[in-house]
């Protein structure tokens, strides 16, 4: 059968204990000592009643006590047949009570098993449930037919309204749940987001730093094989070992900005091209702080854009123009070009696919390739 509003459960949710105050809870207990209440008093204010029927007066109340609470248990469960099996118990064990003349009990009983059939089972179950039980109630009751039809009708509307009481608990509860999953996934993506950003930044700052030692160590070994002076050769290793120590600094930066104490943009392009004959630094447009995602990605793309420089085109003059617009920042890398070096295939590092994948990320774009004179890096990053 396919499932709708005639045979769906209550949620779990609903069902269950998960969402009701402490309050609540103390008022629910109450209600139900007042009915295991009224059924010990119905059965014993009736008339004197020792012996062997008070024992079986006793056991018949803490029977249907017990078959309530497992009806409690096998409707939490959405098991419907033993749901019905111990409602159907409490039914006749009602009939039992009124054969037995124990006429409170039993109506207590009809009246419990309406309005629970209502809150806890499926409502094609729970009609014909409730519809035996205030039948019998009806039945049995000695009250006028106006105030046993109100009766009836409170009942029914109590269960009901019962049902709804617990769905609304039960959607607030499934809400909540959801709710702190989506915090949870979102603090474990934004975990997983700085993570990654760490990694890029560890992982550029290497790639240039050794990139550039590679490039001099490199240089040094052709040298060495070309039998060139020892003078040559220190220079190249004394390059090196600054590159290095260039390294140490830069790490050093990039732990700075991930802690977002960055140095001033305009400054560090400007040492950047320090070490360069003939390297000019332009700067247009209204100074900003930038994120520190975009102030990263645009110090990596200067490093590897000298980079390249020293590599491919040695003692070539280098133009850097850092632009500052209204929704983005533009940095403009560009060389008069020369001959190759001789070590223009040294190297392998990070690169500009790096480069332009973190611009990427960014929502920006990476461009490189010849312009008029050599080679022109341009990146755009939205700010």
């Amino acid at each position: 059968m396919t499932e709708n509003v005639w045979t769906r459960w209550p949620s779990k949710e609903a069902l269950g204990r998960e969402g009701i105050s402490g309050l609540r809870r103390l008022l629910t207990w109450a209600v139900r000592l007042l009915v295991f209440g009224m059924l010990l008093w119905g059965t014993f204010t009736r008339s004197p009643v020792r012996g062997w029927v008070a024992v079986a007066a006793v056991a018949g109340a803490l029977v249907t006590v017990c078959a309530a609470w497992a009806f409690i248990r096998t409707t939490l469960e959405h098991r419907l047949w033993p749901s019905l099996a111990l409602m159907t118990a409490m039914l006749a064990m009602a009939v039992v009570s009124q054969a037995a003349d124990f006429r409170i009990p039993a109506l207590v009983i009809w009246c419990g098993c309406a309005v629970a059939a209502l809150e806890r089972l499926p409502l094609a179950a729970a009609l014909p449930v409730t519809a035996v039980a205030l039948a019998s109630y009806a039945a049995f009751n000695d009250d006028e037919w106006l105030s046993t039809a109100a009766t009836m009708a409170g009942l029914a509307l109590a269960g009901y309204v019962l049902r709804l009481d617990a769905e609304a608990r039960g959607n607030a509860q499934r809400l909540l749940a959801q709710e702190r999953a989506a915090r949870a996934a979102e603090a474990e993506s934004a975990a997983l987001g700085e993570r990654a950003r760490i990694a890029r930044e560890i992982h550029d700052v290497l790639a240039h730093s050794l990139s550039a030692q590679l490039v001099h160590l490199e240089a040094a070994r052709l040298l060495i094989e070309r039998g060139a002076d020892r003078e040559e050769i220190l220079e190249r290793v004394v390059a090196a070992r600054g590159m290095a120590r260039d390294g140490l600094s830069e790490t050093r930066q990039a732990l700075s900005a991930l802690r977002g104490d960055l140095t001033p943009l305009e400054d560090f392009l400007t040492q950047l091209v320090s070490t360069a004959d003939g390297a000019e630094v332009t700067v247009t447009g209204d100074r900003r702080p930038l994120p520190a995602e975009a102030s990263q990605a645009v110090r990596r793309v200067a490093q590897e854009a000298m980079t390249n420089v020293r590599k491919h085109a040695p003692g070539a003059r280098v133009r850097v123009r850092l632009e500052y617009s209204t929704r983005e920042v533009t940095l403009d890398v560009r060389d008069s070009g020369g001959p190759p070096g001789e070590l223009a295939g040294a190297g392998g590092g990070y690169g500009l696919l790096g480069m332009r994948e973190r611009a990427e990320l960014l929502g920006g774009s990476l461009r490189a390739g010849p312009g008029e004179e050599g080679f022109v890096v341009t990146l755009k990053v939205p700010v």
